[in-house]
């Protein structure tokens, strides 16, 4: 039995291979945007905020001022685009967006810092984009603090104290990521997102570009089963889909960086449980539409929005409302996601994302059996 469906499926991986490779729009999502979207999302998509361009305005001009502000420039987080001769030249330096940042040291900066008293300095923060706000003023913050304990410490000195100690030696470790680097976190992602807008465009187009050239009808009165069919259309795009993941992780190692921590052969499973979901998506809908056109739209609006938006690939799960919260469960992208992370950036094995892997395979089941009853329909 297991020979005849080989003799059976064969010729069709053949035939859909040669189809392929004549088909240059199948050939271009399958490579191209692969590609595309690696270095668009890679380079363009990026969550750290570095450079962020800051005006000065120092009313005091004195060492101590100099000092202050120019800690602020000794890191990658902030550059130095203009100072200011006036406070009238703030609006217009941000309402332009010529600076995300303008940092206020007044008059009286440096007097208080000697007489003990806290010295008060304005920070004003172009707030349009709430995310990079919120970061930049967490690292201003963090700058101040630093300071603060820095002037306290040379004025304890001064007046023949000892060296401080702080009640807390705060320490942090960052594990995975420790350059907080957002490709890191992304690239995972993005295989993910390019796999399943891949795969499930590519063979949503495999069936109805049949109906449309007419050969449909030769495949219809050959002896072949709903199950044979789909095996043999979907195995070569499996096998694509395989080489575009490895060469996805190889730029992703180049270009970001990005290696592999955990085991091939896990991500080579929960990959291939994600790929014959989303073939099983595609064949669905090869199977519903007539037109290569219809089931292009179809295709490309049930697997990139869904997988941008509701997958966790950009935004975090937890901090959308609770009825979207329930809706991603429907997302396979979300569980792949999960095991994707886990073995790339934490080199972890399967007890760390088992629940992920049985939901992958339960999605991966059902879409293949809905799929092979419609095509039987389809075929009878």
């Amino acid at each position: 039995m297991t020979i005849k469906y080989s003799l059976n499926i064969l010729p069709i991986v053949r035939k859909e291979f040669r189809q392929i490779i004549r088909d240059k729009r199948i050939l271009g999502v399958l490579l191209f945007f692969p590609a595309l979207m690696l270095f668009a999302f890679g380079y363009a998509l990026n969550f750290d905020v570095k450079n962020t361009r800051m005006a000065v305005y120092d009313e005091d001009r004195s060492s101590a001022s100099r000092d202050f502000i120019q800690q602020f420039f000794t890191s990658e987080y902030f550059i130095k685009v203009q100072t200011l001769s006036s406070k009238a030249e703030i609006n217009n330096l941000l309402d332009g967006e010529q600076v995300r940042v303008v940092l206020v040291v007044p008059s009286s900066f440096s007097k208080d810092i000697q007489r003990g008293k806290s010295a008060s300095v304005q920070v004003i923060v172009d707030g349009a984009n709430s995310n990079a706000a919120a970061t930049v003023l967490g690292y201003i913050n963090a700058m101040i603090q630093q300071y603060s304990l820095k002037i306290m410490a040379e004025s304890f000195m001064r007046i023949g104290g000892q060296q401080i100690t702080l009640p807390i030696d705060f320490q942090p470790r960052v594990w995975y990521n420790p350059e907080l680097k957002s490709a890191k976190f992304l690239v995972p992602g993005l295989i993910a997102f390019i796999l399943m807008v891949t795969t499930v465009i590519s063979t949503a187009l495999a069936v109805v570009r049949e109906r449309e050239l007419g050969t449909m009808e030769q495949i219809m009165v050959s002896p072949i089963k709903p199950i044979e069919l789909i095996l043999g259309k979907t195995i070569p795009y499996i096998i694509i889909s395989l080489i575009a993941t490895a060469v996805i992780l190889f730029f992703g190692y180049v270009l970001f960086d990005v290696s592999i921590k955990g085991s091939i052969f896990l991500l080579s499973m929960m990959t291939i449980l994600f790929l014959v979901g989303g073939l099983g998506v595609g064949m669905l809908i090869s199977t519903l539409v007539e037109t290569q056109q219809l089931a292009f739209m179809i295709a490309v609006i049930v697997s990139m929005l869904p997988t941008f938006i509701l997958s966790g690939f950009v935004f975090p799960i937890r901090n959308m409302p609770a009825i979207i919260q329930g809706i991603t469960y429907l997302i396979p992208a979300r569980y792949f996601l999960v095991a994707l992370r886990a073995i790339i950036l934490k080199g972890a094995g399967v007890s760390a994302f088992w629940d992920q892997a049985i939901f992958l395979t339960i999605y991966a089941a059902v879409m293949i059996g809905i799929s092979s009853l419609r095509m039987r329909k389809f075929l009878a």
